[in-house]
């Protein structure tokens, strides 16, 4: 009984350890991102003009989005809540080792090889996600939501923290939402699901798609919800592939 409990003890030493360096490397990297506010800035207000990438792709007309501040802090705790996620963000993959040099001993080989199949593809599907939102799903709209008007005499005033929350809130949906494949190619090896069951639940699975598309996006309009929608529909024929495979 003494041993056993010595060696929770141990572990749990070993845990709160790893807690504490992945803690430390997050605040690093996000006082580093907010001590780089222009370039932080620049990356997170560029979708609201024009010139941004996937404006110019698709060839859509000039225009500018004007943000407003209301609030006397409002400002600088968006800066705030901005590193912080961005912190976490580019400090993700060190998270992720110290989760799987803790738990990797436990492991046998086989089991720690399928680990890190799975957790390097669930992460670079999150990051795909987060790409995805940032420079498609979110632009759209924005581009479409800001400059939509009901008369001439109406003029649009976005502030900042709105903005902002659904930029980030956006991005951590859609970057859960891009998991599907992954959490299908889980089920899929367990037994638990096939791609002919999938298929044959195709109709059902755009309804569900709908509902939860309706559910996450931060609008009630059609637009956004038909730009939600598609790629997790998409993800859903990916998983269907992939369990083909799998299976």
């Amino acid at each position: 009984m003494r041993d056993e409990a010595s060696t929770f003890w141990d572990h749990l030493d070993v845990l709160r350890a790893a807690l504490i360096r992945a803690a430390v490397v997050t605040a690093v990297l996000a006082v580093a991102a907010f001590a780089m506010k222009d370039w932080l800035f620049a990356v997170v207000l560029a979708p609201r003009s024009s010139d941004f990438i996937t404006y110019r792709l698709l060839e859509t007309e000039p225009f500018f989005l004007h943000l407003m501040n209301t609030g006397l802090t409002e400002q600088f705790m968006v800066h705030v809540h901005t590193a912080l996620y961005a912190g976490l963000l580019l400090a993700s993959p060190y998270i992720i080792y110290e989760a799987f040099a803790f738990i990797s001993p436990a492991l046998y080989r086989r089991e720690r090889r399928y680990a890190v199949w799975i957790i390097g593809a669930a992460y670079a599907m999150f990051i795909t996600g987060t790409l995805t939102n940032y420079f498609v799903v979110f632009p759209l709209t924005l581009r479409f939501l800001g400059t939509y008007q009901v008369s001439a005499d109406v003029e649009n005033m976005l502030t900042l923290q709105s903005y902002v929350d659904t930029l980030l809130s956006m991005s951590l949906v859609m970057g859960a939402v891009f998991e599907l494949p992954v959490i299908s190619a889980i089920l899929g090896r367990m037994g638990i699901i096939t791609s002919s069951l999938m298929s044959s639940y195709r109709r059902h699975a755009l309804v569900a798609i709908l509902i939860v598309a309706a559910i996450i996006t931060p609008t009630t309009d059609v637009f956004t919800l038909f730009i939600v929608a598609l790629p997790i529909y998409l993800l859903y024929e990916l998983s269907i592939l992939i369990n083909k495979f799998t299976n």
